[in-house]
């Protein structure tokens, strides 16, 4: 059985309680922190920014996974590194050189990862694919927690994990929006190895019993 990891997003967390939220994602027994980081340009909303995964580093040990929602996502690069990211994901849809972007992110001491949005084909990425740690299938369109996935986008995993598989690449899958304990085996069936889950974790009762789920067990 492949391995699974878990990334609760503190986008669904209470923002003025963002520490202990953090620490109920490492109590619960998750792998990775997802940050969903927005500007209100590529996407229709504000959140988080260095400072937040700056202060909200020391409070837990698990990796920063941060997903960068932003126009000119380069010009972000220094200041998450500084501030202790470990994964940036940036969309192709917001960088023209994004050979150059995956560079400077690596050289930064940071791992790289790509994402796009439902409306943008797999094939897009056929040029970096080699190069990133991380990508990064949006099942919603970005900007907002608590939205239905749309299944179609499913569609995209399987594409992802044949190219992995034909060409020994050793990206990591991951899938955000609209992910619940029923869908995410499902996803995990069609080729996904990171679930990013927001609401679903952070309103679940037993958040341990929902990160099993998120595994698929």
């Amino acid at each position: 059985m492949k391995q699974v990891l878990a990334a609760p997003s503190i986008l669904a967390a209470d923002f003025g309680r963002l520490a202990e939220a953090v620490q109920s994602v490492e109590q619960a027994g998750a792998d990775w922190i997802h940050v969903d980081v927005m500007d209100g340009r590529f996407v229709p909303n504000l959140t988080f920014g260095p400072k937040t995964v700056a202060d909200l580093r020391p409070v837990s040990a698990l990796p920063l996974d941060c997903h960068l929602m932003v126009e000119n996502p380069q010009d972000h690069i220094e200041s998450f590194a500084k501030a202790g990211a470990d994964y940036f994901t940036f969309h192709i849809e917001a960088a023209v050189h994004s050979n150059r972007v995956i560079q400077n992110i690596r050289a930064a001491g940071m791992k790289p990862g790509i994402s796009l949005v439902p409306g943008t084909p797999v094939h897009f990425l056929d040029e970096i694919l080699a190069e990133v740690d991380l990508v990064l299938v949006m099942l919603v369109n970005p900007g907002f927690g608590g939205q239905h996935m749309l299944p179609s986008c499913l569609e995209k995993l399987v594409t992802l994990a044949s190219i992995r598989e034909e060409q020994g690449l050793r990206y990591r899958i991951s899938v955000d929006g609209g992910i619940n304990a029923e869908n995410a085996r499902r996803a995990i069936e069609k080729g996904a190895d990171v679930i990013v889950a927001g609401s679903a974790f952070f309103e679940a009762k037993d958040k341990a019993t929902a990160v099993r789920n998120f595994r698929g067990r």
